[in-house]
């Protein structure tokens, strides 16, 4: 009976505001990722390069299947960095396919710093392939590989993940990031690129101010 009821007063809401929640709960899942991730003694690096990053990808559930053909894929938001403090969520789908001899599961939440603005209009592209783009250079954080390492400080994009509890270091080459205007519009209520969002900071929505707050906490403003 409960379930009929909730499925009738689903029907009387307009389809965007059910879209924009769809968002929030990607926006919400971020904050609770950014949080985990960036707090405790084993993300002190990471810390260290949010102080001065351009700009956050946060894709806090990302599943990687496989079982002879593999695939990864999960939604993601960035976020840019201006001189008044963080913006609003840009929003993204990452997704890649691979084949061969691979049987497994795997949910992760995968963290990208961005740490300049090349790596940050890299990023901003509709349609962005990790490995393809030999100007961007992309080092990877955790499973021994600390952030004053020379890669991770030369890097443009440093990638921090964590599966099942632990930092793990995974590659991300192969995965196509694309952007999300339809979602974007959704939140918002109006059209925006992710260019005016994360770079301009345009765009207003109340439910990304603790994703903010949190990313302000951990970067030092």
């Amino acid at each position: 009976m409960i379930r009929y009821l909730l499925a009738a007063l689903l029907a009387l809401v307009p389809l965007a505001a059910r879209a924009q929640t769809d968002q929030q709960t990607l926006v919400d899942r971020a904050t609770l990722a950014a949080q985990e991730m960036l707090q405790g003694p084993g993300a002190a690096d990471a810390r260290n390069l949010m102080r001065r990053a351009r700009g956050v990808m946060i894709c806090p559930r990302s599943f990687k299947v496989a079982f002879f053909i593999g695939g990864q894929g999960g939604g993601c938001v960035l976020i840019g960095r201006l001189q008044s403090g963080w913006t609003g969520p840009a929003f993204y789908t990452m997704g890649s396919g691979s084949f061969g001899l691979q049987i497994g599961l795997q949910d992760s939440e995968t963290l990208l710093i961005v740490r300049t603005d090349n790596g940050l209009r890299a990023l901003l592209n509709s349609h962005f392939k990790f490995g393809a783009d030999a100007g961007v250079a992309v080092a990877t954080l955790g499973a021994g590989i600390g952030g004053a390492t020379t890669a991770a400080l030369r890097a443009d994009i440093v990638t921090f993940s964590r599966a099942r509890g632990l930092y793990v270091g995974v590659s991300l080459d192969g995965s196509v990031l694309s952007s999300d205007v339809d979602w974007d519009k959704a939140y918002y209520g109006q059209d925006l690129l992710p260019q005016q969002i994360v770079l301009q900071g345009q765009g207003n929505n109340p439910g990304d101010a603790p994703l903010r707050d949190v990313l302000a906490r951990f970067s030092g403003g």
